[in-house]
């Protein structure tokens, strides 16, 4: 499975991004999909998931700004991020994680929260 994030980029406080995941390779055998953040000298965590039923899972500051949802038939995930705040800026990362119990990360997209 690969998988890859686009999207990122600068964005004023107040704003809006959507990011975007696709996985290619053994897509049926995907059980979940999140996005993670990190911030230089923190530890990643987790933004929000969404399960291969569609079941839905935020965190934090995510819960209520941000949305996570699926297109199926372009295996891809977005997650919408309104009202964006500076304390948003991080390298947001995309997890894929199979009924396997194996996962793979995508290479991250930075988004940054700035006037």
């Amino acid at each position: 499975v690969q998988v890859v994030e686009s999207g990122g980029g600068l964005v004023q406080p107040g704003g809006s991004l959507r990011l975007s995941c696709t996985a290619s390779g053994i897509v049926a055998s995907i059980y979940s999909m999140s996005w993670y953040r990190q911030t230089p000298g923190k530890q990643r965590e987790l933004v929000a998931a969404i399960t291969d039923d569609g079941d839905t899972n935020y965190v934090g500051s995510a819960k209520g700004r941000f949305t996570i949802s699926r297109d199926k038939a372009k295996n891809t995930v977005y997650l919408q991020m309104n009202t964006l705040e500076p304390e948003d800026t991080a390298v947001y990362y995309c997890r894929a994680y199979l009924y396997s119990r194996y996962d793979y990360w995508g290479q991250g997209t930075q988004v940054t929260v700035s006037s």
